[in-house]
């Protein structure tokens, strides 16, 4: 048998590994085929048992203190030490088979996970989103003008649809859930069947009896699979339903929401840039910005929502021209990742596109090569399809306030240069539906966490079931 035959041999015998309810979960039962590549993959049988839990029976980690539940996620977030932890070298390894992402990237990742369960981090998440830790531990007097009132943020009944453009997904969800004191199902991504699986065995690892542990599921089905969702969308057995992902995932889960049964969507977002006259001040700053400005565009290799696809630049058609090539420049300096090219290109449609637009000079101009290293197209107006593939659309403005008109609902992150452009513009962008405004090369600064707002919303607090209880206390 030819090593090829071997390593094929090898990719139809991947085995996907499940978490119910604390305990792994290993076997090769049920034959899947993920939709993000035509690769069979294989998992346990798990039954609709094993994937719920019982209104009738309270959430395992209810009456543990919120304190015992940090120290816990602290002595987690140690153990996701890349170098030391074999779950999460394997997730890489696997990973490659269905991810677009570079195993340089998905390792990269992975090394940062441990800043998600940094003990400041958990307490400014809960404090910052709910007001106080203690309102998790039991009832509480809050409210001034109603002595005889109190409440609890109870434990929520939880189902995560995940997405798997970003492994920075599975840590946020694992932690705001853990702090919940609630029970939560993963749906694993048919693009990440790992990551979360490394994170949750590694807590297992650290106690497999913690009640934390006790209280995640993450299993793999095909999704939209109506028999299996049918069965577990129901408001018997859960809340809410949090959906990560695209506009069909979404609309999918949709219609199982209902009177008990709620969804909480992190919507697909488009990010974007804007960047002020003051970066043709001189050779030195034109280079700096754009070198922020790549940055903001090649994250997660620009599939993640914060990811800038537009680039409104205030100048003249000379300028502009000037700073795309910059930007092409700096795309092809990862700084983020560290040495090894990428192999990112727009995909065949859009060169289509490209390469039409290239003989439509000068409305429009094309900067850069199909080889990885980053494209631009530059324009007077927002092209209509979306860029991928490290490529990004550069819309000459008169003014940055002109591109105010292209800001909607759907806008995630707005990168700003320079600082008095943002202050000057943060009311309109802000009206027009923009959820996140940063300093030009800070998407990556932390975005939805540490008690910061996620997609204009406190998570954690949507997450919780807010309960009142009044009367005579004395």
């Amino acid at each position: 048998m030819t090593s090829q035959a071997k390593a094929d041999q090898l990719i139809t015998r991947l085995e996907v590994p499940h978490f119910v309810k604390g305990v792994v979960k290993l076997g090769a039962e049920v034959e899947q085929r993920s939709r993000a590549q035509s690769t069979p993959v294989f998992t346990p049988k798990t039954t609709l048992d094993e994937m719920v839990w019982r209104r009738h029976e309270p959430t395992p980690a209810f009456n543990t203190p919120i304190a015992d539940i940090i120290d816990f996620l602290v002595e987690v977030g140690e153990r996701l030490d890349f170098d030391n932890n074999p779950y999460l070298q394997e997730a890489v390894a696997n990973m490659s088979h269905f991810s677009s992402l570079d195993p340089r990237v998905l390792e990269n990742a992975y090394r940062d996970m441990p800043f998600m369960f940094r003990r400041e981090g958990i307490v400014a998440e809960i404090e910052q989103t709910l007001g106080s830790l203690d309102v998790l531990d039991g009832w509480v007097a809050r409210n001034p003008y109603l002595p005889s009132s109190r409440v609890r943020a109870i434990p929520p009944r939880m189902v995560h649809v995940l997405a798997g453009n970003a492994p920075v997904v599975p840590p946020i969800t694992i932690v705001r859930g853990a702090v919940t004191k609630g029970v939560h199902l993963l749906k694993l991504p048919s693009n990440d069947m790992f990551t979360t699986t490394a994170i949750l065995r590694t807590m297992a690892d650290v106690d497999p009896n913690h009640p934390t542990t006790r209280s995640f599921s993450a299993v793999y089905w095909r999704g939209g699979d109506e028999k299996i969702e049918s069965a577990i969308y129901r408001s018997q057995y859960f809340d809410k339903i949090v959906v990560w992902g695209g506009e069909a995932a979404v609309k999918h889960v949709v219609k199982y929401t209902g009177p008990g049964l709620e969804m909480v969507s992190f919507d697909p977002k488009v990010s974007v840039s804007m960047i002020g006259r003051a970066v043709f001040e001189s050779p030195e700053v034109l280079r700096e910005v754009a070198a922020k400005a790549a940055a903001d565009v090649i994250g997660w290799n620009q599939d993640a929502c914060s990811a800038s696809r537009f680039q409104y630049v205030e100048g003249s058609t000379e300028e502009v021209d000037q700073y795309c090539e910059e930007l092409v420049k700096a795309m092809a300096v990862d700084t983020r990742y560290g040495p090894g090219k990428s192999n990112l290109i727009p995909p065949a449609d859009l060169r289509e596109q490209l390469d039409m637009l290239q003989n439509l000079e000068p409305i429009y101009r094309v900067f850069g090569r199909y080889d990885g290293n980053g494209m631009v197209v530059r324009s007077d107006e927002p092209v209509s399809f979306s860029p991928t593939g490290k490529l990004v659309n550069v819309v000459r403005v008169d003014k940055l306030a002109d591109a105010v008109q292209f800001i909607t609902v759907a806008t995630q992150t707005v990168g700003i240069y320079p600082k008095a452009e943002r202050l000057a513009l943060r009311d309109s962008l802000a009206s027009c539906g923009a959820q996140r405004l940063v300093e030009i090369g800070d998407v990556n600064g932390g975005e939805g966490f540490g008690g910061s707002p996620h997609d204009a919303g406190m998570p954690v607090n949507r997450f919780m079931r807010w309960v009142v209880e009044s009367g005579d206390h004395s």
